[in-house]
């Protein structure tokens, strides 16, 4: 039986709940994967994965011994490659070179599991990791393309010779295959596929049903990093505007990150302190419970990916509002299956909630449609079964 090895940079991070899933999803087709995490923690209660940054000193020293004698021109192609898959400088030089050790660790667990292609998501150090892993392993690699963030420097300098490298390269949306072809010639563009994430549509809580929004206050959940460009500011203008005519609006953001003390000190100058709840990051479970009493969900994002939020939103039946950017207008169709607005815009972003609050036929129509979408192109099966499809191949090769 062959054995599918899958990189993350962070296996158990909460943001990466969508590549459990995957996995989950290829086991119940029958295949055997592996994961493995460059750093991060083993935690109470979930599968535990080997993690490289985690690995003894011993363990290097033995891999790195381990390489030269089994390969050594190997071996010194990967490194090779290492210096020459690098950003320009000598921070880029050095960093090259952890690269290539941690690939060395890598390689070593790879052909002791017998695993025969290496996946990895996001085109980021990981994936430069797995990139080189998968040369001294003497198999084939793959990764999945998420975000427009995947293009910036310095992992978008990178980009194109990962492309032309990998055996396949999956693309959440539409928007991030055009991006791979952008940067690509055309002889790539075989390679490129499209593979929707998908959610485990069973385990949706069911909606909470508040009553009237005339009778209380309008309840508005955002889930993302507390980052600049998730876009907060433009929220809390949104929710000050909104405040100032008089409605009645309590906000909770799920989510942590190095933005929190600047999201803080925008609520406090907007005196919204007793409107926006900062609720820090949170369960699965807990968090989809939190998603399923809103009234809306709102995502202020200056750029995005295909966000796996607003599709537990969808399937839940909580009706979104996001900003045009990226993949999501091929999730959200304006005054479809949502409400989409110019990002930056806090004033149409107070316009679309307040018509949102205010229009039950509208929620109804769009949040019907939403679940239709989702249920139709991002169930985990299917996410799965594109997925396997594509192994299938590079195995058959």
């Amino acid at each position: 039986m062959s054995t599918i090895a899958y990189l993350v940079s962070d296996y158990h991070a909460p943001s990466h709940t969508f590549v459990r899933r995957e996995v989950d999803g290829l086991r119940s087709l029958g295949e055997t994967v592996r994961p493995f995490s460059v750093r991060g923690n083993n935690r109470m209660g979930e599968e535990p994965v080997s993690i490289i940054l985690k690995e003894p000193l011993t363990r290097f020293a033995a891999a790195i011994l381990w390489n030269l004698a089994r390969h050594p021109l190997r071996a010194m192609q990967t490194w090779v490659r290492a210096l020459s898959h690098r950003p320009p400088g000598w921070r880029g030089l050095v960093w090259s070179q952890f690269h290539f050790v941690e690939a060395m660790v890598l390689s070593r667990m790879l052909v002791e599991c017998e695993a025969t292609v290496l996946h990895s998501h996001f085109a980021n150090s990981g994936a430069t990791v797995a990139m080189l892993a998968a040369k001294l392993a003497d198999i084939p690699w793959s990764m999945t393309l998420h975000g427009i963030s995947e293009t910036d420097y310095p992992a978008g300098l990178l980009l194109p010779d990962k492309i032309g490298n990998a055996a396949f390269v999956a693309s959440a949306s539409r928007f991030m295959l055009a991006q791979a072809m952008r940067i690509t010639q055309p002889y790539c563009w075989d390679r490129l596929a499209i593979v929707r994430c998908g959610i485990d549509l069973s385990a949706m809580p069911p909606r909470r049903d508040h009553g009237a929004m005339v009778d209380r206050a309008l309840y508005i959940v955002c889930v993302g990093r507390l980052s600049p460009e998730k876009g907060y500011s433009v929220l809390i203008e949104a929710v000050a505007r909104l405040t100032h005519k008089g409605h009645r609006v309590t906000v909770d953001i799920v989510g942590d990150g190095p933005g929190r003390d600047d999201v803080e000190m925008a609520i406090r100058e907007a005196g919204l302190p007793d409107a926006i709840r900062l609720l820090g990051a949170m369960p699965e479970a807990r968090t989809l419970e939190t998603i399923a009493g809103a009234d809306i969900m709102v995502l202020p994002s200056f750029m995005e990916g295909l966000p796996v939020v607003v599709m537990e939103a969808m399937a839940i039946g909580v009706p979104v509002i996001a900003s045009r950017v990226a993949g999501i207008p091929e999730l959200i169709e304006d005054e479809v299956t949502g409400l989409t607005v110019t990002p930056t815009d806090d004033s149409a972003l107070a316009s679309a909630i307040e018509r949102l609050a205010a229009d039950e036929d509208l929620r109804r129509k769009i949040v019907a449609a939403g679940k239709e979408r989702v249920f139709a192109e991002h169930s985990i099966a299917e996410t799965a079964y594109r997925m396997k499809a594509l192994f299938d191949k590079v195995r058959a090769r």
